[in-house]
């Protein structure tokens, strides 16, 4: 079971609501989503966890492209929604990996080039290391720094919400 939370900045502080990802199909259709819960471009923070098992923040700035971390990231691509932002993080599309990329097809029929096959197909089988992923340092500024953000088990989002001052607004969309 998922829970995501799109909080965003304001004047007066943040802003917090619960969003359903039934129709998030990819990483563009989540930041799509917290461009436009931004109030004057600024600082949306898209919180996801899945039971305890993992999280993932995806931080949109305006127009910059969005900075992402997931806590575990071997847990998280086990899930449809912790795949997606490791993919992204790995550099993988997954658009691209379909039925046939799985029965190991060299290609060639279609006059592709072997070696070109070979490069493709080891960088989508790259494993997903163990741990955390991304850009740690997403929180500095807000202040939650690197280590901490990495330390944070169990109930992190409720963590992170406290130190941004605004766990009971994520409480209450919870």
């Amino acid at each position: 079971m998922y829970f995501a939370a799109l909080l965003a900045r304001t004047e007066d502080g943040w802003e917090a609501s619960d969003t359903e990802l039934d129709d998030v199909e990819a990483l563009t259709d989540l930041v799509d989503l917290a461009r436009e819960a931004a109030i004057d471009e600024d600082t949306v923070l898209v919180l996801i966890e899945q039971e305890d098992a993992w999280f993932g923040i995806v931080r949109v700035d305006g127009e910059d492209d969005p900075r992402i971390f997931v806590s575990d990231a071997s847990t998280a691509s086990r899930s449809s929604y912790g795949a997606m932002l490791t993919d992204e993080l790995l550099g993988r599309d997954a658009d691209e990996v379909d039925e046939l990329d799985a029965l190991d097809l060299d290609g060639t029929e279609d006059g592709e080039d072997e070696d070109a096959e070979d490069e493709e197909t080891s960088a989508e089988s790259e494993p997903v290391p163990v741990g955390p992923l991304g850009d740690a340092k997403l929180l500095s500024d807000l202040g939650m720094d690197e280590k901490e953000l990495k330390s944070l088990n169990g109930d992190a989002l409720s963590e992170i919400a406290d130190m941004l001052g605004c766990s009971e607004l994520l409480e209450a969309v919870r």
